[in-house]
């Protein structure tokens, strides 16, 4: 599927680009993603991603070419950015998100009917707390080598050899270092938002995915069953072979099983 627009929307105090594959304005699936990710990162998963005439992907504030954070950036100003995308569409059929995006469409189905929510690895606090200090240390040194590394090791727990792997590619850590401006930020959003009792209570169908290597293991997999306990009615799903990274390391494996969800869930499922 041919990417067909790009698509600004204005929002407090700054704006957001959306990439608009297929229709300008059919039935649509919106995806969201997370932390240390855009909307071209996810590119191979909306080429992938059928049964809906129009696949939107959010290129959330904070990573160019949409606008800045801005000085009183929350949780509640990502929620308000998900709501503007879904009101300039004019048929939403299934909201997608990713991490700390599967957490702003999960606030996000409690404030606005959504049919269908699908949250992958979806996280909330005290997630990233531990390493806030660190984050906020290498945030005022304006050393973003160093915020993706804090990142990397205490966030993610990706062991030495990984990171080095990745520091050692000019071509990735270029990329991972400028979608690290706005991780201390929105490592601190997630840890000073109100912790619910129930999440998306609006939404009408709910599925919740765990990446098989991640299933029970910190840090993903046990903040991904915190979210379960949030979340009564949600159907659970494991994504085999898997981990957070799914849609960069198997973004045709992922895109079929969202492309499976679509389909009506059959009693007893």
């Amino acid at each position: 599927m041919e990417q067909m627009i790009q698509k600004e929307i204005q929002v407090n105090g700054s704006w957001i680009q959306v990439d608009v594959y297929g229709a300008p304005d059919g039935p649509a699936i919106v995806v969201i993603p997370g932390v240390m990710a855009d909307a071209a990162a996810w590119g191979p998963v909306a080429q992938h991603l059928e049964g809906w005439p129009s696949i939107a992907v959010v290129n959330r504030r904070g990573r160019v070419p949409s606008g800045p954070l801005t000085s009183t950036y929350t949780l509640e100003t990502e929620i308000e950015d998900a709501t503007a995308v879904l009101r300039s569409f004019c048929n939403i059929q299934t909201v997608l998100g990713w991490s700390y995006g599967g957490l702003i469409a999960l606030h996000l189905a409690d404030r606005v009917p959504v049919a269908h929510l699908i949250a992958y690895e979806p996280i909330m606090a005290p997630f990233g707390a531990p390493a806030l200090p660190d984050l906020k240390a290498a945030d005022d040194a304006q050393d973003l080598d160093q915020v993706a590394e804090v990142a990397l090791r205490q966030v993610a727990a990706m062991p030495s050899e990984v990171v080095g792997a990745l520091r050692s590619d000019s071509g990735a850590w270029s990329a991972l270092r400028e979608l690290s401006a706005p991780l201390y930020q929105e490592t601190l959003a997630i840890n000073q938002a109100p912790l619910p009792t129930l999440l998306a209570r609006r939404a009408d169908r709910i599925d919740l995915v765990v990446g098989e290597r991640n299933r029970g293991q910190a840090p993903y997999g046990t903040t991904f069953d915190d979210i379960v306990r949030r979340v009564p009615t949600a159907a659970v799903h494991e994504l085999a072979g898997q981990a957070h990274l799914a849609h960069l390391e198997a973004p045709d494996h992922l895109a079929a099983l969202v492309n499976r969800l679509r389909e009506p869930r059959r009693t007893g499922s």
